[in-house]
């Protein structure tokens, strides 16, 4: 588990985007996040069909997702909105 960021409980799945949004806190902020199906699958080691499996998914490999949003901090990769994407 990473010590500088903290995933949220609030996980959406968005399917019109095919993606998972959900939001970080990081340095006293909150940082809304997405992470795409596609890449979520990739981590995840499987095809996810629904909802359902999208974010128990999510769950499984949050740590991972904690990782890839925190070294996208660093490398200050925000979106104009001040998102972070994966």
């Amino acid at each position: 588990m990473n010590q500088d960021i903290i995933v949220g409980d609030e996980i959406y799945w968005q399917p019109e985007e095919q993606r998972v949004a959900f939001s970080t806190h990081w340095q006293g902020r909150q940082v809304p996040c997405f992470i795409t199906q596609h890449r979520l699958e990739h981590l995840a080691g499987q095809q996810l069909a629904d909802e359902a499996n999208v974010i128990l998914a999510f769950e499984q490999v949050r740590f991972d997702i904690e990782e890839l949003v925190c070294e996208r901090i660093e490398e200050e990769a925000f979106a104009p909105d001040g998102s972070i994407s994966l």
